[in-house]
Order: C-alpha cells, then sequence, then structure tokens
C-alpha cells in the first residue's frame, strides 16, 4: 500500500499548513509528517510502530491533534473538494447534509 503523497496532492496541501516558527529547533518536515499521519490512518498500525521513515511518531501525533484543533484539516478538506468540482468529479446530486448532530437553537428539542 503506497500512502506517500505525490506531489500534486502536497501542492493542494501545503498552502493551507501553518508557517513554520522562527526561533528554536527546526521543524520536521511537514510533507514526511503527513505522510506518516496518512500511513498510521491507513494502515490502522499504533503510533509507536510507524516506520522510522516518517520521522518521530509523537510529532505526527502532536501535529494531527494540533492542526484539527485549529482547523487545518478541514481546510485542506475543503481545498480537495473545491479542485474535484472544478474538475467536474463530484456528483452534488449524491450529496446530502445532515443536521441531526446539531444542536437546536435556544435549547429547543423536536
Amino acid at each position: 500500500m503506497n500512502s506517500e503523497l505525490t506531489d500534486a496532492q502536497w501542492a493542494l496541501i501545503q498552502p493551507h499548513l501553518p508557517p513554520a516558527k522562527k526561533r528554536g529547533r527546526p521543524r520536521a518536515q511537514d510533507r514526511r509528517t503527513i505522510n506518516g499521519i496518512l500511513y498510521v490512518l491507513r494502515t490502522g498500525c499504533r503510533w509507536q510502530d510507524l516506520p522510522p521513515r516518517y520521522g518521530s511518531p509523537v510529532t505526527c501525533w502532536r501535529r494531527l491533534d494540533q492542526w484539527q484543533t485549529d482547523g487545518v484539516w478541514e481546510s485542506i478538506w475543503r481545498a480537495f473538494l473545491r479542485a474535484l468540482d472544478e474538475q467536474g468529479q463530484l456528483d452534488w446530486s449524491r450529496a446530502f447534509l445532515d443536521g441531526s448532530f446539531v444542536p437546536a437553537k435556544k435549547g429547543v428539542r423536536e
């Protein structure tokens, strides 16, 4: 199973990542880290079993968590949806919105 990002995928993802801090220790490579995150998500392996080619499992887990908190993953997801839509590869007639998990306004339940 190949879980490496293609150059085209990376080009779409990279602009949505937060910039590296200018001070302190150099940041682990974002592309390698994302490939590590994808490897764990695709294979279901434990973080500590992440192959060394992806860098530190702790770094991968922390970025996954921090980027979720910061909304980075949603931004990436929307970018891919936009690109697929522009290429005519999405069939919106098969999509639906499920609002069953959204709380009612003013706490009113139906």
